[in-house]
């Protein structure tokens, strides 16, 4: 008889810092491992303190703190399976980010990651030391390799394992979401398989931290590189997949096939995923925000909706003289819609009383900016009074576009604690709109059906600050400004690239002097969902005072 070995995947979801949370879970699945008759268990990347932990995971006592509660949690799993987890190390003045194999009540091996990402939101080199390249641990009569996330990434790592006698590679991985990751690490895991002949089990957390998203979709490759197991994108399961070795060494038994969906519903998803972990992780339970009518606030009443449910949803519409009454009755639709709590709180008078007390100090002056902007920090005001009186959180609803170009007031309708469309640029926010009215899943909790009325998608967008205000007034129309943005924000290109790519010169120096001044918003601004290589956050760190523009503009 072939033997066998089985071993249990926790793609699951712990929060930074929960030290005793996430030790629970690892737990757990290591309890259902067990009574599955696993051989090992696993869980992710530094999942005993969470990912991405950043620079709390170099404070001794919190560090100390995690390494006592490995070793509790292998003293807790002792009769039983192998467990294996990701935490941080110390060895004398070093730091490591380590997965420790548990057993028999202890760690007995414990792996040092040898590659630490100093890209995009990676800042593991200022954090970690690097670790020399080991060898393979034993589990019963199995030697299995763990490059850790980055390592499987070179294949310096994954080749020095094969050599010294791994018989198949799991990689546990923190890897966030952008568009078309799976496909990113499908292809290099692929060539660690090629390289090694080994087969290689992919495993990865799922959850919100911060902006990111971490979204699973763990898998199982065979030697050759043809998929055997596939699991779900941001589902957090546990699951046992089954290896047997034969004359040719060990194969991944055919186990779980998820298909995933398209890049649209990955990106929507993400957004309620971000919301919904970041709220229910920092111990908020219900949200409000400015709901003007506009396609934008729309849309992020509709991702709290699908986050947290209609009943913990708050929207609020607060008119001027400038608002609409298509804006008036758009807005109470989208509420209504949703099933939203909807709240009508006009600011004329309060604007009148503000106008009275500037009107000394602005005598001579005509009015300017500075009257439109007082509307939306008034709005910011009476919004942030609502979330400190009944502990709701604001939402800010400026899309990329937006946030790019500055094209919104700081303290005013900036003010928030997340926003969840922060890196969907406004041609993706349409599209974005009519997929949800189109798609129901059962991870959503809002209604089904159309939830935002087609006016509200179709109608030139506006800030209704003066009298026939649009956005195109001081913005190229939005496909021209998205395309230019993503030039120079996306692909990091310059005024030369936008001209080649047929935009006008005078748009793209516009659009770059706008990105560069907006740079001290950005800085202020609260932190929403990732989706791409380039948001706004930590994957784009520029100065606030910076006078270099592209010469070649």
């Amino acid at each position: 008889m072939a033997d066998r070995f089985r071993l249990t995947l926790g793609q699951l979801n712990p929060t930074v810092g929960d030290l005793a949370g996430n030790a629970d879970l690892a737990r757990d699945a290591w309890e259902q491992g067990r009574d599955a008759g696993a051989d090992l268990v696993a869980l992710p990347e530094m999942f005993i303190t969470g990912y991405n932990a950043q620079d709390l995971v170099r404070k001794p006592a919190f560090y100390t703190e995690a390494i006592k509660t490995v070793k509790a949690l292998a003293a807790d799993c002792a009769d039983g399976p192998a467990l294996a987890i990701g935490g941080p190390w110390v060895e004398g003045t070093e730091l490591f980010n380590a997965y420790f194999i548990c057993k028999g009540g202890q760690i007995a091996s414990t792996v040092l990651k040898h590659h630490l990402p100093n890209e995009t939101v990676f800042d593991e080199v200022r954090i970690f030391d690097s670790g020399p390249i080991g060898g393979p641990y034993s589990v019963g009569n199995t030697r299995i390799g763990s490059p850790i996330c980055e390592d499987a990434w070179h294949e310096d790592v994954a080749e020095t394992l094969a050599e010294t006698g791994a018989e198949f590679l799991l990689v546990p991985n923190g890897s966030p979401y952008y568009r078309d990751k799976f496909d990113t690490r499908l292809n290099k895991m692929v060539a660690r398989v090629i390289e090694t002949g080994l087969p290689l089990i992919y495993l990865n957390m799922v959850g919100g931290q911060d902006d990111q998203v971490f979204d699973g979709g763990s898998f199982v490759l065979n030697p050759g590189g043809k998929l055997a197991v596939k699991l779900p994108v941001f589902d957090a399961v546990v699951a046992h997949v089954d290896l047997e070795r034969g004359p040719d060494g060990w194969r991944a038994l055919e186990g779980p096939f998820t298909a995933h969906p398209d890049m649209m519903e990955q990106d929507y998803r993400v957004m309620v995923t971000a919301l919904r972990d970041y709220m229910r992780k920092t111990g908020f339970k219900k949200v409000l925000l400015g709901l003007s009518g506009g396609i934008d606030s729309a849309i992020v009443a509709a991702i709290a909706a699908d986050a947290l449910g209609p009943d913990n949803v708050r929207c609020v519409m607060l008119p001027s003289e400038y608002t609409s009454q298509h804006s008036l009755e758009d807005a109470k639709a989208v509420a209504k819609a949703l099933g939203c709590r909807y709240d009508f709180v006009p600011i004329a008078e309060a604007r009148a009383a503000i106008t009275t007390t500037l009107a000394p100090l602005f005598e001579g002056t005509e009015p300017d900016l500075t009257e439109e902007n007082i509307q939306s920090r008034l709005r910011g005001l009476l919004l942030m009074a609502l979330s400190n009186k009944f502990g709701e959180m604001l939402l800010t609803t400026g899309n990329k576009s937006e946030v790019a170009v500055g094209y919104a007031t700081i303290y005013g309708d900036m003010a928030g604690g997340y926003n969840p469309i922060k890196d969907l640029y406004k041609t993706r926010v349409f599209e974005i709109c009519r997929w949800r009215n189109a798609n129901h899943r059962d991870w959503m909790m809002g209604p089904e059906g159309e939830v935002i009325p087609e006016r509200v998608i179709s109608k030139p967008p506006s800030a209704e600050l003066r009298e026939d205000q649009k956005d195109s007034d001081s913005l190229p129309d939005y496909p021209v400004l998205d395309g230019i943005l993503k030039i120079l924000v996306d692909d990091d290109g310059s005024i030369e690239d936008c001209v080649a790519a047929g935009y006008d010169r005078a748009d793209a120096k516009k659009v770059e002097h706008l990105l560069y001044i907006s740079e001290y918003k950005r800085f202020q601004s609260a932190p929403g969902a990732r989706l791409s290589k380039r948001a706004f956050w930590l994957d784009r760190r520029y100065p606030i005072v910076n006078r270099w523009r592209d010469p070649s503009g």
